[in-house]
This record gives structure tokens, C-alpha cells and sequence, in this order.
């Protein structure tokens, strides 16, 4: 007994060491650099605001921007990970691109020993690994690929609004985010799995079941959980904690287990992301790929199809709900181009203005709030501002750059808050520093899944502006409140849509 006492004294006097040490270093780190910095709240560092439900996510990115406008850059605290906030656009542009090889990684929550599905994929993977996974992938999102999965996409939207059409009651008041998850949830299941689901109609099937329990972040467990993933790995590998369910887990193992078998038994070849990787396995002279590569690739996949795309057709439909004149102007647009044919590739690239006003959106709603990079060899940067010292980054050091603020700053964007599609007119698009613009980030880094997201966003946009008036109801809150619950970019309340039908002579 007294023994067991000893070691939980033992644990106790550590784990008040360790408190102490984290405490410390968050009061001297930055000025043993002498680089300018932001208070922080002790053990929280400066990730308080978010952790005590004060601000949003996209509030504290344009917190964090906006603070020392002066400034090319400070330092802050993600709770114990000391971290650079990047303000300088020709320092976004040197890390980002000119001087990637300094600065080649994420800032990975979750690591292959964590969690293999999760810290496999191509997001989370690191130098060489990255570089041979990225270049096997890419080829999933050719012109020719894109084109064979715009067929899949179209019949996905197809089915989207005829669901609709058929249920005029519930298009009169829905929630348009658990909509257009249950629309991505079905593309992402065709273009990745090769598999038919119709996720309106069978609304509780296992691969929306399970894509909503990945993508859940709202719930305090789920909160912590990120916390402990992202700021305490060392004690997350003690537990042997995962980072998704365990159901949600098992399902995405034996779905691409089964689907792969099935392809090699059945001689079965897709146009798809499974389908390059196990070509990949195959060569001789390829990349070393495992099963558990090819689930953390699909993975990620479905994970960002699932939840980023799904929310930016929920703001573009908002902001077209708000803004009536623009609607009319993309339906008339539509109407030019397809011209009494069905939607095409080809017609739906031509289409300028229904592109404006997906670029719009992504300005003020961008997927991610903030992005990052890790710094893996050592890089001089210039003073933060007249007066300072210039700062040598160190190996390990995390840079984030807060996308939704730089997207709000009215010196590059006019009347930020307000919904303006012309600013990515042909005149004016050309205008835009490339730097300050990022919804999908930049580089070679940059998201490779974005025209994938692009052409299934404007797909269902087409097909339901064909056959409905988008419209506010009595639930719709406008503008928008960002939701404190959750890391996700999301509505406050949900967001509440009608789809009235169009008369023939619309």
C-alpha cells in the first residue's frame, strides 16, 4: 500500500513539475528572443478566448491578424507549442513557396503512432513520405479524371434535387448544412469507393453515420480530446487513446479492405484515389504502400469532402439567399451557357460569374481559419518591425499564417464584410495579391483536393438554381454568427434554407 502511494506521489510531483516548467517557458520563451509577443493566460497560452467558448475560430484568426498591425510578425502560445503569427505577405510568400524546403510540413495533431489512419494521410505525413504520396495522388485530379468524376457528381446532384422536388414540405424549412453533408457524404462514396449511396433518402446509412462522428467537433469530450491530440502527444501515446471512435475506426478499415479486395478478385478498375495507390503498391520500382496507407489516404479524402465542401456550399447558398440580384444573375448565367442542354464539364468551366461568386465565398469563409507550416531547417527572418531583431527560426518552430483575417483586411478588400463577387471580376482579380488570397492555402502544400471541391460545389449549385429560388425562412439568422462550440467552420443555429420552385416562365 504505501508503495502505491509513493508512485502516485511520485506521478503527482511530476505532473506539478511539468505544470510549472510549461508556465515558465510561456512567461520567458519570447523575450529570451527578444521578439515582440502576445500576454498570455497561464497553461492556456493564448488559446483561452478559444477554449472558454469566448470567440469563434475565424474570431480569433482575425484577432490574431489584426493584433500588432504593425507588425510582420509575433510570437504566441498554442498552450504549451510556442508559435509565430505570420502577418508579412512576402514572408507568407518566402515560407509558403521560395523557401518551402525550409518549411515543408504541417503542424500534424496526430502522428502514425497515434492514430494510423488519421496520421498517415497526405496532410499529416512529412518530408519524402509527403513528397512520394503526393506525387502518386496527384493524378487523381487531372482534366481526365475530373471530367470522368464530374459524371458521378452530376447524377449526385441530380438525385439531391430531385429529392427535393418530391418533398416539397421539407424543402419549404431544412437545414441546409445536414443537407449538403448527406450530398457530399454520396459523391465522395461514388468518386472514392465505388460505392451507390443516396444519402436523403437512406439517412441513417453507415458512411454518413460514420462521416458525421469523425467530423464532430462540438461536444466538450471531443474538444478535449483535440486538445490532448494536438498539444500533449506524449501522453496520448501512454493511453493509446485513438483519435476516432473505435466503430468509426473498424468501419473505414474494412470499407477500403473490402473495397480493395474486391477490385483485385473482380479485376475492377476505377478513375480513382484507391486505384492509384494500389498501382503504386504494385510497381516494382514504387513507393512502399501498405493497406494502412491507402485507408489514411481515403480517409482524409472523405474527411474533407465530407465536412469542408459541404459547409462552403452552405455559406455560398446563404450568401445567394441574402443577396437575390446575385442569384437571378447566376440562374441567368446558367441559363446562357447550358442554353436548353444538360450541364457539361466544358459548360460548367465557362461559367465566370457563378466562379466569382464561389471565390467570394471562399474570401469570407474560407475552409480552414488559419493554416501552418513547421519549420525544418533553421531560416533567418527580417525584424518584425523598425527596431527589432531579426528572429532565427529554429528547427521544430510552428508558423501560422491566419488566413480569415487576411481575408477580411480592408486595405486588400474594400467593405470586407460585405458580399462583392466583382472583386474576382477579369478587371479586378488580376488586382489581388496572390498572398493575401488563400483559401487553399499556397504552394506546393497547397490543398490538392480543391478543384475536386470547386466542381462538385458549383455542380450542385447548377442543378439546384435550375429548379429552385434559394430563400431565407423564419429560422435563417442573417448575417452570420460563427459558432464558439466548435473548431469547424460553421453557423450558429444551423443554417436554415427554403427552396421555393421555379415557375416555367422564371
Amino acid at each position: 500500500m504505501m508503495f502505491i502511494l509513493l508512485i502516485a506521489a511520485y506521478g503527482l510531483a511530476v505532473g506539478l513539475l511539468y505544470l510549472l516548467y510549461m508556465v515558465v517557458n510561456q512567461f520567458t520563451y519570447w523575450n529570451q528572443r527578444k521578439i515582440l509577443h502576445l500576454k498570455v493566460t497561464p497553461l492556456l497560452g493564448n488559446f483561452a478566448p478559444i477554449f472558454f467558448r469566448r470567440n469563434s475560430f475565424p474570431e480569433h484568426a482575425k484577432f490574431l491578424y489584426n493584433y500588432l498591425p504593425d507588425a510582420k510578425y509575433y510570437g504566441t502560445f498554442d498552450f504549451n507549442t510556442p508559435v509565430i503569427v505570420l502577418k508579412d505577405l512576402d514572408l507568407i510568400r518566402d515560407i509558403c513557396v521560395k523557401n518551402f524546403d525550409n518549411f515543408p510540413d504541417h503542424r500534424s495533431f496526430v502522428t502514425e503512432e497515434m492514430d494510423p489512419i488519421v496520421g498517415r494521410n497526405v496532410f499529416s505525413l512529412k518530408g519524402q513520405r509527403w513528397k512520394d504520396v503526393r506525387g502518386t495522388l496527384s493524378p487523381s485530379f487531372t482534366a481526365n479524371k475530373m471530367k470522368i468524376m464530374f459524371q458521378l457528381i452530376t447524377e449526385c446532384s441530380r438525385e439531391f434535387v430531385q429529392y427535393f422536388v418530391d418533398h416539397p414540405e421539407l424543402a419549404a424549412n431544412f437545414e441546409a448544412k445536414d443537407a449538403f453533408t448527406r450530398y457530399t457524404n454520396d459523391v465522395i462514396a461514388t468518386a472514392a469507393f465505388g460505392i451507390q449511396v443516396n444519402s436523403m433518402r437512406d439517412r441513417e446509412n453507415e458512411f454518413y453515420v460514420h462521416g458525421k462522428d469523425a467530423t464532430s467537433f462540438s461536444s466538450p469530450l471531443r474538444l478535449i480530446k483535440f486538445i490532448l491530440f494536438r498539444s500533449f502527444p506524449k501522453l496520448v501515446r501512454m493511453t493509446g487513446e485513438r483519435f476516432l471512435s473505435r466503430s468509426t475506426d473498424k468501419f473505414f478499415n474494412q470499407l477500403v479492405i473490402n473495397t480493395v479486395r474486391t477490385r483485385e478478385e473482380q479485376k475492377i478498375v476505377r478513375p480513382d484515389m484507391i486505384q492509384l495507390l494500389m498501382q503504386a503498391r504494385d510497381k516494382e520500382d514504387g513507393i512502399d504502400v501498405t493497406i494502412e496507407d491507402i485507408i489514411g489516404q481515403a480517409f482524409i479524402f472523405f474527411l474533407a469532402g465530407f465536412d469542408t465542401s459541404s459547409t462552403l456550399m452552405c455559406f455560398a447558398a446563404y450568401e445567394l439567399a441574402a443577396h437575390p440580384d446575385i442569384q437571378e444573375k447566376v440562374f441567368r448565367e446558367i441559363e446562357e451557357q447550358e442554353n436548353g442542354e444538360e450541364l457539361t464539364y466544358e459548360s460548367l468551366a465557362k461559367m465566370k460569374y457563378l466562379d466569382m461568386v464561389i471565390s467570394e465565398t471562399l474570401r469570407m469563409y474560407p475552409p480552414s481559419p488559419m493554416t501552418d507550416r513547421v519549420c525544418a531547417k533553421e531560416f533567418v527572418m527580417p525584424p518584425a518591425k523598425a527596431g527589432e531583431p531579426e528572429l532565427r527560426v529554429e528547427i521544430g518552430t510552428n508558423m501560422v499564417m491566419p488566413i480569415y483575417g487576411m481575408h477580411h483586411d480592408p486595405q486588400h478588400f474594400p467593405e470586407p464584410d460585405k458580399f462583392m463577387p466583382e472583386r474576382f471580376s477579369d478587371e479586378n482579380k488580376d488586382k489581388i495579391n496572390p498572398y493575401i488570397y488563400m483559401p487553399f492555402g499556397h504552394g506546393p502544400r497547397k490543398c490538392i483536393g480543391n478543384r475536386f471541391a470547386l466542381m462538385e460545389t458549383k455542380t450542385l449549385l447548377v442543378h439546384i438554381l435550375r429548379k429552385f429560388r434559394i430563400k431565407f425562412t423564419d429560422r435563417s439568422k442573417y448575417p452570420i454568427e460563427f459558432c464558439k462550440k466548435t473548431f469547424n467552420m460553421t453557423q450558429k443555429d444551423g443554417f436554415w434554407l427554403k427552396f421555393e420552385e421555379r415557375k416555367k416562365t422564371d
